[in-house]
């Protein structure tokens, strides 16, 4: 079983995927429907793992939007059929930059620096 820290890594493995196969840009993005399923794929995985990291944790960092993260996995998952590629490229260009740099601040905290 992963703790929060495992999580976090998880987090920030997805978002690393994610920021390496989007790096052609937007044009590229909205052409490639694979891209665009591998995107909203690792953005799923980043908010199972928001959504599993432990309440104390959570409110120990307020900083990091969970609850924010949790409804976007939510509405990829359960809605699908409407997911807006808009969003999901400002989700990936505007949100990801900074929240990649808050978790690895939190687990380099977490690690001692280590």
């Amino acid at each position: 079983m992963k703790d929060d820290d495992g999580r976090l890594k998880d987090m920030l493995e997805a978002i690393d995927k994610i920021v390496r196969h989007v790096a052609g840009g937007r044009e590229e993005f909205e052409a490639n429907e694979l891209l665009q399923v591998w995107a909203v794929y690792h953005l799923q995985v980043i908010g199972e793992a928001a959504a599993r990291v432990s309440r104390e944790f959570a409110e120990a960092h307020p900083e990091v939007p969970w609850t924010g993260i949790v409804a976007m996995r939510n509405i990829l998952v359960h809605d699908y059929l409407s997911v807006d590629m808009d969003i999901v490229w400002r989700a990936v260009e505007r949100d990801l930059p900074p929240l990649r740099k808050q978790l690895q601040s939190i687990l380099h905290e977490a690690t001692g620096g280590a």
